[in-house]
């Protein structure tokens, strides 16, 4: 009996997860750009189409809940990219860095929660061996007044 183990591309679908249409830039940049082995994402932002599905600030317009499911939703646009650009994420063999900036009031001492929503999903998918590094910052707007941005940069397989 041979052991599987099981892929990137298998978790999404053991956990019914559908991957949106990969974000078209807001700018003058591209989505994703790869230098040797690594593949850094543009900020992804928690949009559907061409607009925000979430606006405002935690701790102002949205509550910590809001920003955690902003930051699940800019996860998937992320790996969405990923996924388009190498054509399947189980050529991910690491995941290095997540930024999560989170727009705030100020007052919010709650970024740890709000970035979970997207470092759990990677993790839900990638497993926790592949866990990166991670730096959660409040900053006071972000592009299109969304709540959360992330910064992702994954190792790949040559």
């Amino acid at each position: 009996m041979t052991t599987h183990a099981m892929t990137a591309e298998d978790r999404l679908a053991r956990l019914g997860i559908t991957l949106p249409a990969p974000p078209e830039p807001f700018g003058t940049y591209v989505e994703a750009v790869q230098s040797g082995n690594m593949l850094f994402l543009s900020g992804m932002l928690p949009t559907e189409g061409q607009g925000a599905k979430f606006i405002g600030r935690v701790g102002a317009e949205l509550d910590v809940e809001a920003g955690n499911k902003a930051a699940h939703l800019a996860a998937l646009n992320g790996l969405a990219v990923a996924r388009q650009y190498l054509g399947s994420l189980d050529k991910v063999t690491r995941i290095v860095r997540l930024g999560v900036s989170v727009a705030t009031t100020g007052y919010v001492r709650d970024h740890p929660k709000v970035a979970d929503g997207a470092s759990e999903l990677l993790q839900d998918i990638f497993g926790k061996d592949k866990n990166p590094c991670r730096l959660v910052y409040g900053v006071a707007s972000l592009p299109l007044g969304t709540p959360v941005e992330l910064e992702i940069i994954f190792e790949v397989a040559g």
